[in-house]
């Protein structure tokens, strides 16, 4: 009798993970078509005002005022950058990214997939120091969606070059997790950023002691995010600093881990309401006062260019040098025809550029985020559509 087929615990949870985020694509490309529509339709207004209304939120003796798209995108996606934080250090440390050679391949693709997008907004936008603000924006790339496109591929393509894209996109994650703490500050506070060293001592110390209370971490969490938005460092960071302080595992109980269920309650919810949430509120471009030429010059053209031309460049001329020098060994089942189509995906940048592009621009007015909307919306179509049509039709090779 045939033993049922099993994987082994880091491949389930990968398959948990790619599970979850494919759907959880499909549903931010539909938010962000109802955004898009809403803002070209007889609705705009009812579509701004929601934007646009103020929220109150409590913390204890400060009462914080936000617009509902800066609460979407300074609070909420704290939390998408909690679990963000939450994979990486799972991944580096039980999971695929567990070894120098595992590592190797997806980071050094990763690393050419954000400098290429940038020289090339770069050259197009140098003399312009008001656009050069925006030279991250096509760096990023969006697992959600990136994933959401592989799986209506199905079996076409093989599970390494699924967790190869995740890899690489987990690197890129990081790379754009740096850019905004080094580049997009506002103002800065020495006395907030010493209260931030403080929330991270006392994080570390609930770490040491083995302290299995996520309670405990998120109420520390909330200080830390509260000092950072004093000290003019974007709080989304709080989140992945956060992160990195959950214990992967319980010394008094080595069978349970704290870290892995922060994961898996956080996960529908950054999947099914977060991320949609965000999607519906960035993803609305009005073309009110726009004329065509808007559309062509250098300022969204870099950046559809940086996510169409400059991802896939940079990703597959990365990947060939790392292979083809035995840096790090091709995937299996994979082919160059494979990887180019998994570079070409990785253009879609939807959630992560529209993020960077609103701290590049949040003083720069409505035409300013219209154009770079539009920017990152073509460019993630056009490489979703023509990654996804390269995969379909390439066939898959067993070595």
């Amino acid at each position: 009798m045939n033993q049922p087929l099993t994987l082994s615990k880091p491949f389930r949870i990968m398959a948990e993970f790619i599970r979850l985020e494919t759907s959880a694509g499909i549903i931010l490309f539909m938010m962000a078509i109802i955004g898009l529509i809403l803002d070209n339709s007889a609705l705009h207004l009812i579509y701004q005002q929601w934007i646009y209304k103020t929220v109150f939120l409590p913390l204890g003796p400060w009462h914080l005022k936000f617009s509902t798209t800066l609460f979407v995108n300074d609070v909420l996606m704290t939390i998408f950058f909690l679990l963000v934080g939450l994979e990486v250090k799972r991944e580096i440390c039980i999971g695929e990214l567990n070894s120098t050679r595992k590592v190797m391949l997806p980071a050094i693709a990763a690393f050419g997939g954000m400098l290429f997008p940038a020289m090339i907004y770069i050259a197009l936008n140098h003399t312009d120091s008001f656009a050069m603000k925006g030279w991250a924006i096509p760096t990023a790339t969006d697992i959600a969606f990136s994933l959401g496109i592989i799986a209506l591929l199905g079996k076409r393509v093989p599970v390494a070059l699924k967790m190869y894209l995740m890899a690489l996109a987990i690197f890129d994650d990081l790379g754009a997790i740096l850019i905004i703490a080094f580049f997009y500050q506002t103002h800065f506070s020495w006395l907030a950023f010493s209260a931030v060293g403080v929330c991270l001592l006392v994080l570390i110390l609930l770490n040491r002691f083995d302290v299995r209370n996520l309670w405990a971490y998120s109420l520390v969490g909330v200080v830390l995010w509260s000092f950072f938005l004093q000290s003019g460092i974007h709080p989304t960071l709080a989140g992945v600093l956060l992160a990195l302080t959950i214990p992967i595992q319980s010394r008094s109980a080595p069978s349970e881990s704290p870290l892995r269920r922060f994961e898996t309650l956080l996960h529908p919810w950054v999947a099914y309401l977060i991320l949609p949430m965000f999607s519906f509120a960035n993803a609305g471009v009005s073309f009110t006062g726009l004329v065509w030429n808007d559309f062509f010059g250098n300022l969204p053209l870099g950046i559809l260019l940086g996510l169409f031309l400059g991802k896939q460049l940079g990703i597959f001329i990365a990947t060939w040098v790392a292979i083809h020098f035995k840096i790090a060994p091709m995937p299996k089942e994979a082919s160059w025809q494979s990887l180019y189509g998994i570079a070409m995906i990785c253009g879609v940048g939807f959630t992560m550029s529209l993020f960077i592009g609103n701290l590049a621009f949040e003083s720069g007015g409505i035409q300013s985020a219209a154009l770079v909307r539009f920017g990152v919306l073509a460019g993630s179509f056009l490489s979703g559509l023509l990654g996804y049509l390269l995969l379909r039709t390439n066939p898959r090779q067993k070595h």
